[in-house]
């Protein structure tokens, strides 16, 4: 999990999308339970994960997150929240 926070605040830095979403990794953090300890996804996390969607496919671009996004914890937590993270144009 440390490691997780650690690569989200080291690499995260800030991209800006059309959507004037500022795409920022770090404002996941609220899912890391979700994704490493198997916590059910809090209303933070959902709302999280719905705000960065449209940053969502870059993250699963990214080689530094997809080990995360590829993660059983990641796969629930999306449709928990119902927020696809496998429809990404490869």
């Amino acid at each position: 999990m440390l490691l997780f926070m650690m690569v989200l605040l080291i690499l995260g830095g800030q991209v800006q999308v059309t959507s004037a979403v500022t795409c920022d990794p770090s404002q996941l953090l609220p899912c890391v339970p979700v994704i490493f300890n198997s916590a059910p996804a809090s209303p933070a996390c959902c709302s999280k994960l719905k705000e960065q969607q449209p940053c969502l496919c870059g993250y699963v671009r990214n080689p530094s997150y997809r080990r995360v996004i590829n993660t059983p914890g990641a796969a629930a937590m999306s449709r928990i929240c119902g927020v696809p993270l496998t429809r990404c144009a490869k």
